[in-house]
């Protein structure tokens, strides 16, 4: 099914690009096919053009989630992994929808999503962000990615849930990249530490050896993509960087030597606060369960410190959330969390440019210029001044995607 393109002149509203440091105020945007076309002081070269008069208007950048999960409609794994594809699909749609609604006009998928949900998405059966997704995230036997509880025996048959694959060595590591390639994928996710949502491995946990994160990455890179690390100890990060994985997850317990590796190495950092907090706050009566709540503790309270860490060595920070199940309203609240240790730029600019650059889509989304697609938000504040705004959605007038109002 293809998408209509309305060709928009958007007057006198000012502009946080995403990259600058300051709004632009008084702007002209032209927009055609879906794309920004002029923008500046222009005027509309034919009459087939719909005009918006946005006096006291703001534009922005869609957001972009970095971190998404739209295959986690529940925070027990267990649950999750017995559920039929069918419901993924469906659930998977109504969260993806939810994510646009709220102003993310793109996210990361880094683990579960398909080409199916891609699909949907390119036909128009449901409406949501543009997505790029992992396939299934790689684990280690016993890694964070294998849900198994310890008392059950191991199958022939291997182990793979909703989000993760599990596969060991270097030969089956690489083919387990070049099918998730194969499938669609534009990125590769692998587990280099523990995880608070997996029974079996401690948080300190060292996981795949040094030749299979460096056979990963050859592969991943070899066609043109790049690879994600779920790492939280300084060791995990420093064997991630070392190995050539383009973007560190979480990162918690970062040191600012291992920071100042990453920033050497020109790696990204995708702190995930939110879900630390939310976990917290609601995870008991949302149905986590008590392992997950017992890890939680380990990581939580170190994520704002390594958001700080990571700015001082001037690392790229990245925006992303990890939300689980009825966790994923809680999508824009990452903004005031990061508002503690960062700036309302700094906060916006990873929630854009950097993120996109990460994705090594900047000259495609996540700016406001001439050639990139016309995914906006219409605010009705200064974003850089009301940021609070922003985050409860009261800022929020309207959702553009290729030019197209969907939210």
């Amino acid at each position: 099914m293809e998408r209509e393109c309305i060709n928009l002149y958007l007057k006198n509203v000012s502009v946080f690009n995403g990259h600058d440091e300051e709004v632009l105020p008084a702007q002209n945007i032209l927009i055609e096919e879906g794309r920004f076309a002029k923008i500046g002081h222009t005027v509309p070269s034919s009459q087939n053009v719909h005009t918006l008069d946005m006096t006291g208007k703001f534009l922005m950048p869609g957001l972009i989630d970095a971190h998404f999960h739209a295959y986690a409609s529940d925070l027990d794994f267990a649950k999750l992994d017995q559920l039929p594809q069918t419901y993924h699909a469906l659930k998977g749609s109504e969260l993806l929808s939810g994510a646009l609604r709220r102003g993310f006009t793109t996210v990361r998928d880094v683990g579960g999503a398909d080409y199916g949900l891609w699909q949907g998405l390119e036909d128009g059966l449901f409406t949501g962000p543009r997505l790029f997704y992992a396939g299934k995230a790689l684990s280690q036997t016993g890694g964070h990615g294998d849900m198994r509880p310890p008392s059950l025996e191991p199958c022939a048959c291997g182990s793979s849930g909703m989000l993760t694959k599990v596969v060991d060595g270097v030969d089956n590591i690489r083919a387990a990249a070049r099918e998730e390639l194969r499938r669609g994928a534009s990125h590769i996710k692998v587990f280099v530490s523990g995880g608070i949502s997996s029974p079996s491995d401690p948080i300190w946990s060292l996981q795949y050896s040094d030749p299979e994160l460096e056979a990963v990455v050859d592969e991943v890179t070899r066609r043109g993509a790049y690879v994600v690390a779920h790492a939280y100890t300084p060791e995990a990060i420093a064997r991630s960087v070392k190995a050539g994985i383009r973007s560190i997850e979480h990162a918690n317990l970062i040191t600012p030597e291992v920071a100042g590796e990453a920033q050497a190495a020109g790696a990204f950092v995708v702190p995930t606060l939110i879900t630390y907090d939310s976990l917290g706050r609601y995870g008991h009566e949302t149905g986590a369960p008590d392992t997950m709540i017992a890890k939680l503790d380990e990581v939580a309270s170190k994520g704002l410190e390594s958001i700080r860490i990571c700015r001082e060595a001037g690392v790229k920070i990245g925006f992303g959330t990890d939300l689980l199940g009825e966790l994923h309203k809680f999508q824009r609240q990452e903004i005031l969390l990061r508002s503690k240790v960062e700036t309302p730029f700094q906060i916006l600019n990873s929630a854009t440019a950097v993120n996109a650059e990460l994705m090594g889509l900047e000259r495609e989304i996540g700016i406001i210029q001439e050639g990139t697609f016309a995914d906006f938000l219409m605010l009705n504040t200064n974003p850089l001044q009301e940021l609070s705004s922003l985050a409860n959605g009261e800022a929020i007038e309207a959702v553009y995607q290729s030019g197209r109002r969907v939210g």
